[in-house]
């Protein structure tokens, strides 16, 4: 099975070097941004698998040594080649786990000051200047929308922004000595963080055998007849119910191309109101209420602490982070995402 996989990846690999460079495809944008677009995604599945055949001939070289002579030393080098495969095998298939469809999509971010009145505020500003810093380390874009009075909302932009700034979302919590507290005691405030896959115009495809297409005669004021053909046109959408009719035109043919443009129309709207109400309730359920008790991550100014409870990963490292070094918790909960899709995969594929 692993074989055929590398194989697999191997053979698309080269592919993709040869059209990343080939004239034809370098001179066609779109054609050449998909390409390296998957290039990118299929380099490291193509290294762990050129490691894993370096690896499986050390351990075919091991076992027929060992045919001739039990040496201790050639034992040792199967033993240490069969653990190299095996772990190659796992990374190769993590590396082939199906991605985020919204992964290489732009971001919008917004962030609000959850529970601590005054001092929740500050610390949403904290938070924005942290992932915008984080933002530029990765090579991102950012574009302010909205700062202020607590609430901060902006933009990312750049090739795979969401499969990195997912994981910020949710709530945020700091436990500090605010400067306004006189008498030095912490406090524990949060703020909410939302993070949105950029809204991209929908194209709106419509089926010819979802239509249901009537035609008649049109009609004058007080029915009187103004056309004896039947060009009037009515045009049903049937998954939607949504309906145009036209007759203005002498011509059929006309009166079905402006219903059909104004279908296209209301369809578009449709679709776009749809996909604002997930993105609605994708923010609801990313940012729960702000209290307390719900957090993602903790950054404690005492111990200079960070700690993200999703993956149980702590780092005394609590200047840094705030500065935009979040390297460390981005790749570890990628990893994380990873492996519980691969078992979720593991599942559906058991009989």
């Amino acid at each position: 099975m692993i074989e055929q996989l590398v194989s697999q990846i191997e053979a698309r690999f080269a592919e993709l070097s040869q059209q990343i460079t080939d004239p034809e495809v370098i001179g066609d944008r779109t054609r050449y941004a998909e390409v390296r677009r998957e290039y990118s995604h299929l380099e490291p599945a193509a290294k762990f698998a050129e490691e894993w055949r370096r690896a499986t001939d050390d351990e075919a070289g091991a076992r027929e040594l060992l045919e001739e002579d039990e040496d201790p030393e050639v034992r040792e080098m199967l033993v240490r080649a069969r653990e190299e495969i095996e772990r190659l095998e796992e990374e190769i298939r993590l590396a082939m786990v199906e991605r985020d469809p919204n992964d290489d999509k732009n971001v919008i971010v917004e962030i609000q000051g959850g529970a601590g009145g005054e001092e929740a505020g500050l610390w949403a500003g904290d938070v924005y200047r942290m992932l915008t810093k984080y933002a530029e380390r990765r090579g991102f874009s950012t574009e302010p929308l909205e700062v202020g009075d607590g609430k901060y909302t902006f933009a990312i932009k750049g090739d795979g922004a969401f499969s990195i700034f997912k994981f910020e979302g949710g709530t945020h919590r700091v436990q500090r000595v605010p400067a306004t507290e006189s008498q030095g005691r912490i406090h524990t405030s949060t703020c909410t963080v939302a993070v949105l896959p950029e809204a991209e115009d929908v194209d709106i495809h419509i089926d010819q055998n979802d239509l249901q297409i009537d035609v008649y005669r049109s009609g004058g004021p007080g029915g009187q007849s103004v056309n004896t053909t039947d060009s009037a046109v009515r045009i049903t959408h049937k998954p939607t119910g949504v309906q145009v009719a036209m007759q203005d035109e002498k011509s059929q043919l006309q009166n079905r191309e402006k219903a059909m443009r104004v279908l296209r129309a209301r369809l578009y709207e449709r679709a776009l109101a749809e996909q604002q109400a997930e993105l609605a309730a994708d923010r609801r359920s990313q940012v729960g209420t702000g209290e307390r008790a719900e957090k993602i991550r903790t950054y404690n100014y005492g111990e200079r602490r960070v700690t993200d409870h999703r993956i149980k990963l702590t780092q005394h490292n609590l200047d840094e982070v705030l500065e935009g070094q979040l390297e460390e918790f981005s790749g570890a909960l990628q990893a994380d995402e990873k492996r519980r899709a691969l078992e979720a995969q593991a599942v559906g594929d058991a009989p």
